[in-house]
């Protein structure tokens, strides 16, 4: 079976409602795994969706911030979630296709201004939870599962508008890439957009403070799709949608697809 998967950062679910249901009539994904949802399992919109033909879904809300879900016109089964560093984040949930693919959506913490740990809990905070995350995949090896979300750290030169400008820019910072990509290592995760697209500069995030996000083009690649090894060859069709991105009322963030094929 073929299953098309979007990951975006939506930044509220409710007050956007309109463009989600928008990107799902225009691009009819399978699957949609949304982050930022920004409210409460029981207040997430749920009928516009099911109308579409997405009845099954995997949520894991909190009032306000965070929050991710599954939006599904496949079956979900397995559903649970993860609380990392203790906090009662919504910043995870998990559930599994029907085809047997096991889908973690991560909404990883921006981490805050300041790259520096003693003087910035938020950093602290953020480079915790990956750590984290390595030991879950160092303990439990994942296999045939796909990981996708805002993971907030454009990991390659290209993934940013300028690497020697953001090194010390949070998002980019040494430290941030060398934490994401033991943790990427841990669990044997190879990235799917830049299996497809292994060169050139990709984006997926444009700062709100850009007066003319388009022209400047200063953006950041934080979303990902990942895939373990024995499916990435079944993966195909990364794409971006930045169009997206300049859609009334939109989101920071634009939609990142991949196909697979399994």
């Amino acid at each position: 079976m073929s299953v098309s998967i979007c990951t975006w950062n939506i930044n509220s679910v409710r007050l956007r409602e309109g463009i989600v249901l928008q990107l799902l009539r225009e691009e009819n994904p399978d699957v949609l795994c949304l982050q930022e949802l920004k409210s409460p399992e029981e207040k997430v919109p749920l009928d516009g969706f099911r109308a579409l033909g997405y009845e099954h879904f995997a949520i894991h809300g909190q009032k306000g911030y965070n929050g991710v879900g599954i939006i599904s016109k496949l079956p979900l089964s397995d559903v649970n979630k993860r609380d990392f560093c203790a906090k009662g984040d919504a910043r995870h949930i998990a559930a599994t296709l029907p085809n047997g693919v096991r889908i973690h959506n991560y909404y990883i913490p921006a981490g805050g201004d300041i790259p520096d740990r003693a003087v910035n809990e938020k950093f602290g905070h953020k480079l915790d939870f990956i750590g984290e995350m390595q030991a879950w995949f160092e303990s439990e090896a994942p296999e045939k599962s796909v990981l996708v979300g805002d993971l907030n750290i454009a990991p390659q030169e290209d993934d940013v508008w300028s690497h020697k400008q953001l090194l010390k820019v949070v998002s980019h910072t040494p430290i941030e890439v060398e934490s994401l990509t033991k943790m990427q290592n841990s669990g044997g995760w190879m990235d799917v957009t830049r299996k497809d697209i292994p060169e050139g500069k990709v984006y997926s995030w444009w700062s709100y403070r850009a007066r003319d996000w388009d022209a400047a083009d200063k953006g950041r690649r934080l979303d990902h799709i990942w895939s373990t090894a024995d499916i990435i060859g079944k993966f195909g069709g990364s794409r971006i949608a930045r169009h997206v991105r300049g859609w009334e009322k939109p989101s920071d963030h634009a939609p990142v697809f991949a196909e697979l094929s399994l």
